[in-house]
């Protein structure tokens, strides 16, 4: 049985997954990127391949650990995928943003899909059925939207995400829930309605680790799985770690 890690370095989250063999085992966060947590994390778990996905300016000597013990592939732009991208800057594409549309290709060949992410900012990407990545859009995340109505006004307060709120929001809190929650979600199905306009037929995937916040309240059908970006990093991590 053959052990692959695959680590993602979001803004908000550091997090990493342990494959064995294509089957998921385990997801774990992690307290930091420090030399000493990954050498903890290589001897619990003797991964023969490891990829890492980061979007955060990371200590480059985290790169050499891994290539040292063991068979190590860093995401980006050079990486072998299974999508082109014949547009704008190939370059400037985040390691997220690809290891999502890897993970739709990969479910959904030979199809057009429209993948979510659902972390510090809301990533929309489109791959057409001829697995060429168009781009998409970037709006705030939720928490992004929390902060920004914090530290921009005088009395608005931080407050916790909560599955529970109202249409029309009784108190500062209730309507500050129903504004951003519900506001995202009418966002998401109104994108959604959009790409509907031009496709005829296309899949909905969301990921991340908001995703559970929103679901329920999207009129759209869609394909939720909160481990998307790390079964992407897998199937990137076979086609690169040859």
């Amino acid at each position: 049985m053959q052990t692959t890690l695959c680590f993602d370095f979001g803004n908000t989250r550091l997090k990493y997954a342990v494959f064995n063999d294509a089957t998921l085992k385990d997801v774990e966060i992690m307290n930091d990127a420090s030399i000493e947590t990954l050498q903890s994390i290589i001897k619990k778990y003797q991964p023969q391949k490891t990829i890492l996905s980061s979007v955060i300016i990371h200590d480059k000597t985290i790169e050499t650990f891994l290539q040292q013990h063991t068979q190590f592939h860093l995401l980006n732009n050079t990486s072998k995928l299974p999508f082109t991208i014949p547009v704008g800057k190939p370059e400037s594409v985040g390691a997220d943003r690809l290891a999502i549309c890897a993970a739709a290709v990969h479910l959904y060949p030979k199809s057009h899909n429209l993948a979510i992410g659902l972390g510090t900012c809301i990533t929309y990407n489109f791959i057409n059925k001829f697995h060429e990545f168009l781009g998409g859009s970037i709006s705030p995340g939720m928490y992004m939207r929390f902060k920004a109505m914090n530290e921009q006004t005088a009395l608005l307060p931080i407050i916790q995400p909560d599955h529970n709120f109202p249409l029309i929001g009784y108190d500062t809190k209730t309507n500050l829930l129903s504004g951003v929650l519900l506001g995202m979600a009418k966002e998401i199905d109104g994108i959604i309605d959009a790409y509907k306009e031009k496709y005829n037929n296309f899949n909905v995937l969301i990921t991340g680790g908001d995703m559970a916040f929103f679901v329920s309240h999207l009129k759209n059908k869609i394909f939720a799985d909160p481990y998307l970006i790390f079964k992407g990093l897998y199937a990137i991590s076979e086609q690169n770690n040859l």
